[in-house]
């Protein structure tokens, strides 16, 4: 008698901080996986998850790029199975303020945030809307409900998302496919050093686990709901992000994120 195929998930930005807890998760709810990330940290999770039995590929891609991105989807076609879920969490951060920062780095941001995220979406929910089933889960931001001074691009990038996630959730209502917008907000991951904010407020302030971020989404997505905001303070900050002028998040971002001046 043939073993019955294991669901499979996708899951970007694996290799640390919240992707490796979503991948966690995947697998512990009866998901073989395929994982990516441009580091090579990303065979270490694969390691550690394909260790717990299930089937997982590790794929080191530049999910920047199209040509990443398809390289991804290949991956996918291989398993000889359908994407049942899609975890779209690969992100990047940049600090400082904008005309300070290297454009080349700025570009990174906006293809590894939009272009490579919209490109997979586009790939892998065109086959579930054609099957009539799956799952997508996105990794927003409340980041993208406010300026993000000394962060423009990221904040400007997570408000793409934000609105995006909601507008193909409602281009698909009715056709088996679920689209969730995860919201956290600082968490404790390596995004704060890699986006050179780690000596900012905000990158010294107590964040979250990405544990119980990655729940909070994980869960979301099972129960089909539109977007979650994860914790307390974070649905206090998007609150008020909601009615304060623009101008005041601005200067309140501004006293989180500003680098200290040298002495």
């Amino acid at each position: 008698m043939a073993t019955a195929l294991r669901p499979l998930a996708i899951v970007t930005g694996a290799s640390s901080g919240i992707g490796r807890e979503l991948a966690k998760l995947c697998l512990a709810n009866g998901f073989d996986l395929i994982i990516a990330a441009d580091e090579p940290d990303i065979y270490i999770a694969g390691d550690e998850l394909r260790a717990a039995g299930a089937r997982v590929e590790a794929l080191r891609a530049d999910l920047s790029t199209i040509e990443g991105v398809d390289a991804l989807c290949r991956t996918a076609s291989g398993m000889g199975r359908p994407v049942d879920v899609l975890v779209a969490n690969a992100g990047r951060g940049l600090g400082h303020a904008f005309l300070d920062q290297d454009f080349q780095e700025v570009r990174k941001v906006l293809d590894t945030n939009v272009t490579g995220t919209i490109y997979l979406i586009h790939e892998v929910g065109r086959a579930m809307r054609a099957r009539g089933k799956g799952r997508i889960l996105i990794t927003g931001s409340i980041a993208g409900l406010m300026p993000g001074t000394f962060n423009a691009v990221y904040n400007g990038t997570k408000a793409f998302i934000d609105s995006f996630a909601a507008a193909i959730r409602n281009e698909l209502k009715d056709s088996g496919v679920s689209v969730t917008c995860l919201m956290p907000g600082a968490t404790e991951t390596e995004f704060f050093e890699r986006a050179d904010l780690a000596d900012t407020k905000l990158g010294q302030s107590k964040k979250d686990d990405p544990a119980d971020v990655a729940k909070t989404g994980f869960d979301a997505m099972m129960r089909g709901e539109a977007s979650v905001v994860h914790g307390v303070g974070n649905k206090v900050r998007a609150a008020v992000s909601a009615v304060a002028p623009s101008s005041v998040m601005a200067e309140q971002h501004r006293k989180m994120t500003e680098q200290p001046r040298s002495k």
